[in-house]
């Protein structure tokens, strides 16, 4: 008897302190969400006040209204900055993504000659700063054309050039997939093509949606290239830049609430894309987080 109520205590003392410690780390939790939400959330009701300052003196609008997204349609140029990045978020992810997947799959299931030199090559390459380069892009995309207003096109190029470099996740992932299945499918007189298109990418939804998604979010954020090579030329601005320009001291007091509007509407697309392919995003990740 003594035996079971000892054991009962523990048990009984086991469960208090794990009840303890799991409440002290949900309420840890709790407060970072709220931390973290607090800047989105003050973003998003500064959005409908119906004032254009930045500093109120109150943060819970006096009167909501919609005077500021009304105006970023009317009176700005956002719609053209909004479809300009719409259309790189698009491009990119899809070139980025074939060129990706295609690096990804030679360096993960083909052996030649200075394979391991050109992984090497672009790991070592990978490390240095883009902006290192922005001169001579600037110049050569200035040569060609590519500025101004046709910055959407150079940046575009920009975004992709370089984007079969970043083949590590992708290639962690298609290292995962059994190389008996490209060999069976060889023997069934299958080509290389055929095989990497009705083998390989069937087995890679995660992956390939992950890459997508990297390549959709990459002009959304972008500022430092895309000002360089837009050079203050609203025809060909992505939504980063021109909001940047209601951020001026002579801007501040007449346009800060109309950029929180103009934030708010931005992230929709993102974070619906994110939302809905949150798993596979989860997934690609995991999945090509292996040594390879």
């Amino acid at each position: 008897m003594k035996k079971e109520n000892s054991m009962k205590k523990s048990l009984l003392g086991a469960k208090a302190s794990r009840r303890l410690s799991n409440g002290i780390i949900y309420f840890i939790l709790v407060v970072m969400t709220v931390v973290w939400l607090f800047p989105f959330v003050g973003i998003l009701l500064e959005s409908f006040k119906t004032e254009t300052k930045m500093q109120t003196g109150y943060l819970f609008p006096k009167e909501f209204g919609f005077d500021h997204y009304v105006r970023l349609f009317t009176e700005t140029d956002f719609l053209i900055w909004f479809k300009n990045t719409a259309i790189m978020g698009i491009a990119t992810a899809l070139l980025q993504t074939i060129f990706v997947l295609a690096m990804s799959y030679t360096l993960s299931r083909l052996r030649f000659k200075g394979r391991k030199a050109l992984m090497n090559f672009m790991l070592i390459l990978g490390m240095f700063p883009g902006f290192l380069t922005m001169i001579l892009i600037y110049k050569v995309f200035s040569d060609a054309g590519l500025t101004m207003n046709m910055a959407p096109l150079g940046l575009i190029i920009v975004y992709c050039a370089s984007s079969g470099m970043g083949y590590y996740v992708s290639k962690g992932f298609f290292d995962t997939i059994p190389k008996s299945l490209d060999e069976a499918a060889r023997v069934d007189g299958a080509t290389r093509w055929q095989v990497f298109y009705k083998v390989i990418m069937p087995l890679s939804k995660p992956i390939i949606i992950y890459t997508i998604l990297m390549g959709f979010m990459a002009p959304w954020g972008d500022f430092m290239m895309a000002s360089y090579i837009v050079h203050e030329n609203s025809a060909g601005m992505s939504v980063a830049v021109g909001m940047y320009e209601w951020l001026s001291r002579t801007n501040m007091n007449t346009h800060y609430t109309m950029f929180c509007a103009a934030g708010v509407i931005v992230a929709i697309p993102v974070t619906t894309v994110f939302l809905l392919l949150q798993k596979y995003y989860v997934e690609g990740v995991t999945g090509g987080a292996v040594k390879g």
